[in-house]
């Protein structure tokens, strides 16, 4: 029985949509990526990995932050 992770799915499908042209994108299809993008984030955030991107991503704007001033 073959098993597929929907955020592995969801993954790939961004990636093949953010490797097509801008030109060639409409609207609709932009709206699209965006709502892909979001559930990807959704599926993404509880696990352990979106929890260390979420604490890389905060001690990156912290020390941006800090070196600014």
């Amino acid at each position: 029985m073959l098993t597929i992770n929907v955020t592995l799915l969801l993954i790939v499908i961004v990636v093949l949509r953010l490797r097509r042209r801008t030109e060639a994108r409409s609207r609709l299809d932009e709206k699209f990526t965006v709502v892909i993008v979001l559930a990807l984030g959704v599926l993404l955030a509880p696990t352990p990995v979106g929890q260390g991107i979420l604490e890389f991503l905060g001690q990156l704007i912290r020390s941006l932050s800090q070196s600014s001033f």
